[in-house]
């Protein structure tokens, strides 16, 4: 069923040999650290009260996404997750993140107090 609704503008064909376009997802390719800007935030907003580093603004494969998510975890010693362009890292690691990207040739910005 769900290969169905991945269908493109074709709801029938008579032609036996017709196939059917369908929707792919479509992920950019990671831009290099030099053209990327990555804002750093403190948040903590239905989080029960608890802080979290909100790393936002990356550009890139999903892959790409998850191993920097990973470095930036291991760097802090820290729990957290990577996805939909977002990177959280438990707890309140803003300077030492800001150090790391740096020293990685990312550019970022610090936002919120």
């Amino acid at each position: 069923m769900s290969k169905q609704k991945n269908r493109v503008n074709v709801v029938y064909s008579t032609n036996p040999d017709f196939q059917y376009q369908s929707e792919e997802d479509f992920e950019p390719e990671t831009l290099p650290p030099a053209q990327q800007l990555l804002y750093i935030s403190l948040d903590k907003k239905a989080r029960a009260g608890k802080k979290v580093t909100l790393i936002e603004g990356f550009t890139g494969k999903t892959e790409d996404l998850e191993a920097l998510g990973k470095q930036l975890k291991n760097l802090c010693g820290s729990g957290g997750s990577a996805k939909d362009a977002e990177i959280l890292v438990q707890g309140d690691h803003r300077p030492k993140i800001k150090q790391f990207l740096d020293s990685k040739g990312y550019k970022t910005k610090l936002r919120g107090g």
